[in-house]
């Protein structure tokens, strides 16, 4: 009987100290993501390449495809098709992850990219600039939490998580595609 009660107590500890360490690892994660973004858009650069680079529009077509792949994840767990959901939120987190890369090494080239559209649109863009950049470092521990808890199995903690990672997700994919819009084609 002691037997029994050390080993479940073992895995009980196990278990507590495999999600600390899963939660350590989300957040230096998360710290690195918004000290690399805050490193290349804060930190002088030498000259600013303007609209030279290629980059913006690979950022918003993967933002649009995160999107895409988001909305139809959604649908396929709605209709209880597991397999076609975790394909596309995998995708998802894919697709977003090569937009973080593309996003940093603009960036690490350019710099802050200054706001030049007409002055009406500019409290419109920074009224959706704001939010998103909040909710964009939000998102970042957000979706590695949830899909931790898909993948360990814990599917009631990561439906209840899933439930606000996927607005926020979803608005910070849309206001990118609508931040490089009036960013790079409203001037």
């Amino acid at each position: 009987m002691t037997g029994t009660r050390t080993l479940a107590a073992r895995e009980t500890e196990a278990a507590v100290a495999t999600e600390r360490l899963a939660a350590w690892v989300i957040g230096a994660l998360t710290a690195i993501v918004i000290g690399g973004v805050a490193l290349v858009i804060y930190v002088p650069h030498g000259g600013h390449a303007g609209g030279s680079s290629w980059l913006p529009e690979i950022n918003a077509s993967l933002n649009a495809t995160a999107t895409i792949l988001l909305s139809t994840g959604y649908i396929f767990i709605r209709r209880r098709r597991i397999a076609a959901h975790r394909a596309c939120m995998i995708a998802a987190f894919v697709a977003s992850s090569l937009f973080l890369i593309t996003y940093l090494i603009h960036h690490a080239q350019v710099g802050s990219v200054p706001f030049h559209g007409a002055a009406w649109l500019r409290p419109v863009y920074f009224g959706l600039l704001v939010p998103h950049i909040v909710l964009a470092a939000l998102v970042v521990p957000l979706a590695l939490t949830t899909i931790y808890r898909a993948w360990r199995g814990r599917f009631d903690r990561h439906r209840r998580l899933a439930r606000l990672t996927l607005p926020i997700w979803l608005y910070v994919s849309v206001s990118g595609v609508l931040v490089y819009v009036l960013l790079y084609h409203s001037g």
